[in-house]
């Protein structure tokens, strides 16, 4: 019940029901949705934490703006990217990924254990196993992308994975579902070689070509939908 109340505000606020500045009113909301006022106080805690609502005297509990909005928080993430069919979100996302795993690559050759060698070349074969069924290419190259930001063992590298695996999970959705997909397997071959090899410059040059071609086939995935 508390998540299915978090989720049902959230999507109010997401869908623009709720605009920015929006005071809430918790009374009819609670006797709405049929829950106690402890319930609902509950519930709007966890927006608050996500930087979605805030509560002020005299004001009351209102909408906040979404540059105020934790946007690498997990659960925001999810939910803008199910609320609305949004183009511009998901260039924004390749915009990170273009940022963050070339470096990641890098770094990651210097770094690599045999173990995170091991997890990226099985991620390889079921890519490769995959091919012809587009859900399970999305998990394969889930699993990918993952393995890569572990194999950098920086803390803070390994907690963009979330930001890159909602991003990427979007992007495959449109582009493995695609008539005009492409086998994946080449491409990420070449990063796993090259951080295999101890080549920091290879597998960063390896993986911006990766990013660049996969901007380039959800462009094209988009045309192709619209």
């Amino acid at each position: 019940m508390h998540g299915q109340t978090v989720e049902t505000l959230a999507s109010r606020i997401l869908s623009d029901e709720w605009g920015e500045g929006t005071v809430l009113d918790l009374p009819a909301l609670r006797e709405e949705l049929d829950i106690s006022l402890t319930a609902l106080r509950e519930a709007l805690k966890v927006l608050a934490a996500k930087g979605m609502i805030d509560a002020r005297q005299k004001r009351g509990t209102f909408v906040q703006p979404r540059e105020k909005w934790n946007m690498l928080d997990a659960d925001v993430m999810r939910w803008q990217t199910a609320a609305a069919d949004d183009p511009a979100l998901l260039d924004e996302l390749t915009e990170v990924r273009a940022v963050v795993e070339p470096a990641a690559a890098r770094i990651a050759a210097g770094r690599a254990s045999e173990e995170d060698l091991e997890g990226l070349r099985a991620a390889l074969a079921d890519m490769a196993a995959a091919v012809d069924d587009p859900e399970a290419s999305v998990q394969a190259d889930l699993a990918f992308h993952r393995r890569l930001m572990a194999a950098t063992h920086n803390n803070f590298l390994m907690r963009m994975e979330r930001v890159i695996a909602i991003g990427l999970a979007e992007r495959d959705k449109l582009v493995h579902g695609a008539a005009t997909a492409e086998d994946p397997v080449p491409s990420h071959r070449k990063v796993v070689d090259a951080i295999a090899a101890g080549d920091p410059a290879a597998a960063e040059q390896a993986m911006l070509a990766l990013v660049t071609k996969a901007r380039d086939d959800l462009e094209k995935a988009q045309r192709t939908r619209s």
